[in-house]
């Protein structure tokens, strides 16, 4: 299930991610660099529904396809926010504890796994809802202007990247509950 379209679309968003980040290097404009990287970066994103979708719908689901989709979207925020990191567009502690916090629950699950407890750490709503919100306020920050000349793009994108901490932290403790039981049962 290496080569299917859903598969196909989760590699494309992989691949995407130096096109987003060399957008910056181009000899354009500040403004045309943030255009265009918000643009691919939306389109990108879009695959992550698209994909799963199709999956579903074409019944072509598949256990390699279920490891690639989170490993696509974690590397697609922590590429977007080391670029806006880079730009001064949010503050190391916000790239501090979105990152670190997909280490940590990404070794957590490996774990869990090893351990055969991996259920206890399956993808939960507060999890979805951290990456939807991380999706949707990096092109916020990406495009950095006003939108439609009215909307603060930067000022909207910062207060939804904050949420996206409190959820990332949220989500972090959810799991790490979950899987305390589990951690104690092995430790004795």
């Amino acid at each position: 299930m290496f080569l299917t379209l859903p598969t196909l679309l989760t590699w494309a968003r992989i691949v995407a991610i130096p096109l987003i980040v060399g957008v910056f290097y181009l000899d354009l404009t500040r403004a045309h660099q943030n255009l265009f990287a918000t643009t691919l970066f939306i389109v990108v994103a879009l695959t992550d529904w698209l994909d799963g979708y199709l999956a579903r719908r074409l019944n072509q689901t598949s256990s390699f396809g279920a490891f690639l989709d989170p490993v696509a979207d974690k590397f697609l925020v922590c590429s977007s926010l080391l670029v806006l990191l880079k730009l001064g567009r949010v503050e190391d502690f916000v790239a501090l504890v979105i990152i670190g916090r997909e280490i940590a629950i990404s070794a957590l699950r490996e774990w869990m796994a090893q351990i055969g407890a991996s259920r206890s750490v399956a993808v939960h709503m507060v999890g979805k809802l951290k990456t939807t919100v991380q999706m949707i306020a990096i092109p916020f920050l990406l495009y950095d202007g006003r939108l439609f000349d009215v909307v603060p793009t930067r000022v909207c994108g910062t207060w939804l990247i904050y949420a996206a901490v409190v959820l990332t932290i949220w989500s972090m403790v959810y799991y790490l509950q979950k899987a305390l039981p589990e951690i104690r049962a092995k430790a004795r």
